[in-house]
């Protein structure tokens, strides 16, 4: 099982559920075209402003991963763990708010929280930033949502609460709005899809 390392044990959550949600907002989505620089998702400043060792910005080289048996082991256990650990719920039901981001540490999120715990995870195992990209997507109902991919050397997959599979980007069915710089968290590129998201939060 895996936790919060340096975080101790009053950080391990436990439920039941997976979860469905969306992070962009309407009018969020601002951009012209493949690769352009977009905005940050709402609530990701914020979250970086309350937890700034998870935002360290500054350039570096992008990474992949080496998609070795371990490695896929480890994402397959990390992507279980979170989806059957975190129990669904909107942030205006957690917090009063429309959007907030946040690690789920008292066992409850949306779809950008389970994000946040399994980038988390991976990076606390070792794995390197520059791999782990937070990507807002559209899902099969047109809604927005977030998932986290993983590059490596064996092309990209997703990590989603609404899937226990992990799967190649182009098997998910979903359309990619924007995500994550590999040389900067901090840093959001555009995807293709600019239409705006309208946010909603579900259980499976």
């Amino acid at each position: 099982m895996f936790g919060f390392r340096g975080q101790g044990k009053g950080l391990a959550v436990a439920a039941i559920l997976f979860a469905t949600c969306v992070s962009a907002k309407a009018g969020d989505v601002v951009y012209a075209s493949l690769g352009d620089v977009a905005r940050s998702p709402i609530g990701w400043v914020e979250f970086c402003a309350d937890n700034p060792a998870e935002c360290r910005g500054g350039a570096t080289q992008p990474r992949d991963i080496v998609m070795s048996q371990t490695a896929w082991r480890d994402l397959v256990r990390v992507n279980k763990w979170v989806n059957e650990s975190i129990k669904p719920m909107t942030d205006m039901d957690h917090w009063g708010v429309i959007e907030k981001w946040s690690l789920p540490t008292d066992g409850y999120g949306d779809c950008e929280d389970y994000v946040l715990l399994k980038r988390k995870m991976l990076m606390d195992a070792g794995w390197p930033r520059e791999a782990l990209l937070i990507t807002v997507v559209r899902d099969k109902k047109g809604e927005g949502h977030a998932v986290l991919t993983v590059k490596t050397d064996k092309g990209e997959f997703v990590l989603d609460n609404q899937n226990e599979s992990i799967v190649a980007w182009t098997e998910t069915g979903y359309r990619f709005v924007k995500r994550q710089s590999q040389s900067d968290p901090n840093v959001w590129v555009s995807l293709g899809d600019n239409r705006p998201a309208v946010s909603t939060a579900s259980s499976r």
